[in-house]
């Protein structure tokens, strides 16, 4: 199965993880019809934009999948971006970006509408423009590598928190990211159409606040929670940023053991927090895997290999074959549970 092969591979990859311009000379090149040898060229320069830099999430899927995947394809790598995440702050960089002739632009996206102006010029200046991890609107990038569907990361996380508290359930909350960002905003509708099943009836959102994926204003909302609504059985922070942050709070208070977390988190973020019993479980797909198959994604359009159009296929590396779905988006996979019996075979 699908999904069984893309676990294996995050296993795989994280475990290596632990011991380990133009373009061309010849121009940036057209990817108006798709190269009939399905090769990537070599010299093509990629550039990622995170939301924020020196975050371990986006430190993991550029460096250790992105650069991994232009290296192998022997292009030219990079990363830049602002230090906070906001709506506006990546536009300077794609402008940049694009002043300097990248042939791919790997963005994820802090908003999606208020980039698309700088994304549409970097296009027709040449570059191809993939979004990874939150997409902007379709109209503004060639592709979108999605980590898991919305219904799926959705449903991974109802069902963590709600075994968590077990079955009297209570009242829950949501720590979030960026109050603009696309793909956690998604994320949540979809935890609410989630909740309104039967079989999570008894748990209740009262509250969704937002830590910025800022470390220290994670913390403090956690503490607000808790504040705010004494009788919180549960939070579910969808963003590696604010769960290892709401694990140290709670870790470190009272709350310990009496109110469960659960979220996005990466393994060596929550290793601790899982073995001493703050959280019993959480999800993520592997960062590492979303930012190589993001750059071999960009290279096959900067190459030639694909359009962008639906059913188109293209090869992701050691990842294997990818389809091209609707809307220009590509699927990752499903979310992997890390828990107390597999959390130490991971090292990213």
């Amino acid at each position: 199965m699908r999904a069984a092969r893309l676990v294996a591979v995050a296993v795989a990859a994280a475990l290596a993880f632990s011991t380990t311009a133009c373009a061309e000379d010849s121009g940036t090149g057209d990817s108006g019809t798709a190269a009939s040898d399905g090769t990537v060229k070599s010299g093509l320069k990629v550039a990622f934009l995170p939301k924020q830099v020196n975050n371990p999430y986006f430190d993991t899927s550029d460096n250790k999948g992105g650069k991994v995947a232009v290296e192998e394809f022997k292009g030219v790598y990079s990363e830049t971006g602002p230090s906070e995440a906001s709506p506006s702050a990546q536009v300077s960089y794609i402008n940049t970006l694009s002043q300097q002739g990248a042939n791919v632009i790997a963005v994820s996206a802090n908003d999606k509408d208020a980039i698309c102006g700088a994304l549409n010029e970097a296009r027709k200046a040449g570059a191809k423009v993939v979004t990874y991890d939150s997409d902007t609107k379709p109209e503004c990038r060639d592709l979108f590598i999605n980590q898991a569907t919305s219904e799926g990361i959705a449903k991974i996380q109802i069902k963590l928190i709600s075994d968590a508290i077990g079955p009297d359930g209570g009242e829950i909350a949501i720590l979030s990211a960026t109050a603009n960002a696309t793909n956690q905003n998604a994320w949540i509708e979809m935890m609410k159409t989630e909740l309104a099943k039967p079989e999570y009836s008894k748990l209740k959102l009262v509250d969704t606040v937002y830590g910025d994926d800022d470390d220290q204003k994670s913390f403090q909302e956690a503490q607000g929670l808790l504040a705010k609504h004494p009788n919180l059985k549960g939070i579910i922070s969808p963003t590696t940023v604010g769960v290892a942050a709401a694990g140290r709070y709670l870790s470190g208070s009272t709350y310990k053991g009496k109110v469960q977390l659960t979220g996005l988190g990466t393994p060596n973020q929550m290793k601790a927090y899982v073995k001493d019993g703050t959280v019993k479980a959480f999800a993520l797909w592997n960062p590492a895997d979303l930012g190589y198959l993001a750059a071999w994604a960009g290279a096959s359009l900067a190459s030639g290999v694909i359009t962008g159009k639906e059913g188109e296929k293209f090869k992701a590396g050691k990842l294997g074959e990818f389809t091209v779905g609707k809307d220009g988006t590509v699927l990752l996979g499903d979310p992997f549970t890390f828990n107390a019996g597999n959390v130490d075979q991971f090292n990213f």
